[in-house]
């Protein structure tokens, strides 16, 4: 006659054929994460507003699998257009996130679709690399994973603060739009503008018209005021410039990078004569990391890039970078690696990230209206 089983026995050896299923589960899963294709997100509004970043992107990707890829293992591109929208923003970041063994994704273009998808790859532990998105509240809540390899407009609001105190311009008035953009840029220079002492002697969001602006520039008349910071975005900060020489002021503008555009001259004409606008990338720059961006871009897309070009196509080689040095494609050493980058030479200028995921390389430029057309200034 058989004897009964112990009851703990068998607990324990089910037990212990659990966890050696478990482990072969995570095991199996961990060796697929490790090899294949590596997966990159790209969060854009491909369709309405994408600037040729997508072909940048697309080049560096092509550049790097031409190469063997990293450490041996290609990458994907996976798109989603973001619509340029809040929404359109949160659903393609969900989308994203969804996918197994995604490690980053580079996007998205507007500051508040950014702010409200950031949350998002924080969350789901992907690391996040925008390359347009330049509102200071992006990289100020704290997260590990997201970063920008553009310049905040509070490092554009310096240079640009800097460079009218060199240009002895000791009291400005301000004119911004009422959201993150502009309100950020408008705060950052001013902050900036008063360490470097100019004073800012009125600020304001709205005019009722040409009657109005005309009061308004004998308020700043009185003010004793020698230039105007135009916080906005286009076709608006051109209307304004427009509005206000008409109104009789003629002192220099000074604007952001939103304004850095052609369309600026078509909108306001004569009037935007000697507008500085603080930007990002020079295709006349010498370094040999940009000429030969510029010359294998213009190759294969028979066109000048653009700046959001440059961007998209250092995005994709300073994700490569981290994944190289650090030997992972794990989304957390990702993240560390990118904050060691000091001076890390691209397309668009020298990158540095400092701990909360802002850049502040040598990315800035600055750029004046002459006979119609921007030219560079050194």
């Amino acid at each position: 006659m058989l004897k009964s089983s112990n009851p703990k026995k068998i607990g324990s050896l089910l037990a212990a054929a659990i966890l050696l299923i478990l482990l072969a589960q995570w095991a199996g899963w961990f060796n697929k994460a490790d090899k294949g294709d590596i997966l990159i997100g790209l969060a854009w509004p491909v369709a309405t507003k994408n600037s040729m970043l997508k072909e940048g992107v697309a080049l560096a990707v092509d550049e790097i699998n031409g190469r063997g890829g990293i450490n041996g293992r290609k990458v994907r591109l996976v798109e989603k257009d973001d619509e340029g929208t809040v929404t359109g923003g949160v659903t393609a970041a969900q989308s994203l996130t969804r996918i197994p063994n995604l490690v980053a994704v580079i996007g998205h273009r507007a500051s508040f679709v950014s702010i409200a998808a950031s949350a998002i790859y924080e969350e789901a532990g992907i690391v996040m690399l925008s390359p347009a998105s330049t509102a200071p509240g992006l990289t100020q809540k704290g997260y590990r994973l997201v970063f920008r390899n553009i310049p905040s407009d509070a490092e554009i609001a310096r240079q640009l603060a800097l460079f009218a105190a060199a240009q002895g311009h000791r009291r400005t008035a301000i004119y911004y739009s009422e959201d993150s953009y502009g309100l950020g840029l408008a705060n950052a220079f001013e902050d900036h503008a008063k360490n470097a002492g100019i004073k800012i002697v009125d600020r304001i969001s709205y005019y009722a018209g040409r009657e109005d602006l005309e009061r308004i520039a004998k308020k700043w008349s009185a003010l004793d005021y020698d230039s105007i910071f135009v916080a906005h975005y286009m076709p608006d900060g051109a209307i304004f410039i427009a509005d206000a020489v008409g109104a009789g002021i003629s002192v220099p503008f000074l604007a952001g990078d939103a304004m850095d555009t052609p369309q600026l001259y078509e909108v306001a004409g004569t009037a935007a004569e000697g507008t500085v606008v603080g930007s990002i990338f020079n295709p006349g720059d010498p370094r040999p990391e940009t000429k030969d961006f510029i010359e294998k871009f213009s190759k294969k897309y028979n066109t000048a890039p653009t700046p959001y070009a440059a961007q998209g196509y250092d995005a994709v080689w300073l994700l490569a970078a981290a994944m190289e040095e650090s030997g992972s494609t794990d989304p957390q050493a990702i993240a560390a690696t990118l904050r060691t980058f000091k001076e890390k030479p691209g397309a668009a200028g020298s990158h540095t990230f400092t701990d909360n995921g802002d850049e502040v390389g040598d990315l800035v430029v600055k750029k004046i209206i002459r006979s119609g057309e921007f030219q560079f200034i050194d």
